[in-house]
C-alpha cells in the first residue's frame, strides 16, 4: 500500500480517505441489526466501523433477512392452505392466518439471522 502525503505548517500528515460505503438504505433488519452490534457487540462494532464494513454487513443481513422473510412466509402459508382462495371466501380469517404465519416467520429471522452471530 503507497500513501501519499501533504504538509501542515512542519508536519506530513497521511492524506487517508474512507472505504466508499453502498448508497443503498439500511431498511428495518438492516437498522436491527446495526442496534444489535452497538449495544451487544461493541468491539466488533467499532471495528467494522474502522474497517469501513459496517454497513456493508447490514446491508447483507438485510438482503438475507428479506429473502429468508419472503421464503418462509410463503411456505407456512401454501402449508396453511392460505391462499387468494381464502382471501376471496373469508378475508378475515385470510389476514388472522396471515398474520399469524408472518409474526411467526419474522420471529425466526430475527432469532436466526438478525440477531445471530456466526
Amino acid at each position: 500500500m503507497e500513501l501519499t502525503y501533504h504538509w501542515e505548517g512542519d508536519i506530513r500528515i497521511p492524506n487517508l480517505l474512507p472505504n466508499e460505503e453502498p448508497e443503498e438504505p439500511l431498511t428495518k433488519y438492516g437498522r436491527m441489526r446495526l442496534k444489535f452490534l452497538e449495544e451487544h457487540h461493541r468491539g466488533i462494532f467499532s471495528a467494522m466501523i474502522l474497517e469501513g464494513e459496517l454497513k456493508a454487513h447490514c446491508l447483507m443481513i438485510q438482503k438475507q433477512a428479506d429473502e429468508l422473510m419472503e421464503t418462509i412466509t410463503r411456505q407456512m402459508a401454501e402449508a396453511d392452505g392460505v391462499n387468494e382462495e381464502l382471501k376471496a371466501t373469508d378475508q378475515m380469517s385470510w389476514v388472522r392466518k396471515m398474520n399469524n404465519i408472518r409474526y411467526s416467520a419474522e420471529e425466526f429471522v430475527l432469532r436466526e439471522v438478525v440477531y445471530a452471530w456466526n
